[in-house]
């Protein structure tokens, strides 16, 4: 297969790529950053939310590789708290998958399109199936733009024949997902900070998520992939999570056990705009592709952390 994927750069684009690349597939990435994890991805750096002007087969003004099979878009800004701050990077994302969708349907090209937990905002507490995103509790900007992305690939879906898979990721976390300088997401700095013998705060102290260890998220995505390109799973919406829910003070517990350190911990409320309570129901992903992830919170921050401490070593640095 030959397969873009927008987004190449991110913690899940750079894994998603690597693992297509061993399985003999062609990847070309897009991203506004160069990947700072592997040299392997050939990437172009382009800003995605220009406006789209080249309908003969790129984006922008931009060619890319002919005869593809398949579009995984994956670039936004996602950081919940950051988009509360910054509500035009909302605004933003939105319009980055308005120009993929336009290359889609020019190219007449299937996708793969990551939206997120957040759809469901936290009115939903204890059903979270694909058919219970109650849209007028919408929590956030960031929450708003994948509403409104899966909301376009739907119109497409129906106005243009656009095949899709869209998948709700729920806090994907291990290889590749500690470039907090870019942007902090809370494991790598629990462990950044905890492994330094910093404090850390945690906002929420009953705050509970499904965090998904990323080869579990890969797995997932690689079975809609095969599928999508076969024809046999086209035009869902599945959640892709591991089932069940961990609280953040659990999972910083986690840490300083892989780290053998306690956590010096401070306890806040919940910050505007991020979901308090969220635990996926994953059947759909179970019965449409065969989804079955084998990796729970404490083992995948064992790995997580291993990978960290690792990663920090042939860098030279404390993290």
């Amino acid at each position: 297969m030959r397969i873009l994927i927008t987004g190449s750069s991110g913690q899940i684009g750079t894994n998603l790529a690597l693992y297509l690349q061993d399985q003999g597939h062609y990847v070309y990435g897009i991203d506004v950053r160069t990947n700072r994890w592997t040299e392997r991805i050939p990437t172009l750096l382009q800003d995605l939310s220009v406006s789209y002007t080249n309908h003969k087969g790129g984006i922008g003004y931009v060619e890319y590789p002919q005869n593809l099979d398949l579009v995984v878009h994956f670039a936004a800004h996602a950081k919940v708290h950051e988009l509360v701050e910054r509500p035009e990077r909302a605004l933003a994302n939105i319009n980055v998958t308005f120009n993929v969708l336009e290359f889609c349907r020019q190219q007449k090209l299937p996708i793969v399109f990551s939206s997120s937990r957040e759809v469901y905002g936290d009115i939903h507490r204890y059903i979270t199936d694909e058919t219970h995103a109650d849209f007028s509790f919408t929590e956030s900007p960031y929450s708003a733009s994948k509403i409104a992305g899966e909301a376009l690939i739907y119109s497409y879906a129906q106005c243009y024949g656009l095949r899709y898979l869209v998948f709700r990721f729920s806090n994907v976390y291990g290889r590749y997902d500690n470039d907090l300088e870019r942007m902090e997401r809370v494991i790598p700095l629990f462990i950044r900070k905890i492994k330094n013998g910093e404090p850390i705060t945690v906002y929420g102290e009953t705050k509970t998520l499904d965090f998904t260890y990323v080869d579990d998220c890969i797995a997932g995505v690689a079975a809609g992939i095969d599928r999508l390109i076969a024809g046999t799973v086209y035009n869902e919406t599945i959640n892709l999570a591991y089932g069940q829910g961990n609280t953040l003070v659990a999972m910083a517990g986690f840490i300083g056990e892989a780290l053998g350190v306690q956590p010096d911990m401070r306890i806040e409320p919940a910050r505007v705009g991020e979901v308090t309570h969220y635990v996926a129901d994953i059947t759909k992903a179970q019965e449409l592709l065969g989804y079955n992830p084998t990796t729970p919170l404490r083992e995948g921050i064992q790995k997580g952390v291993e990978w960290s401490l690792d990663w920090w070593a042939k860098k030279g640095t404390t993290g």
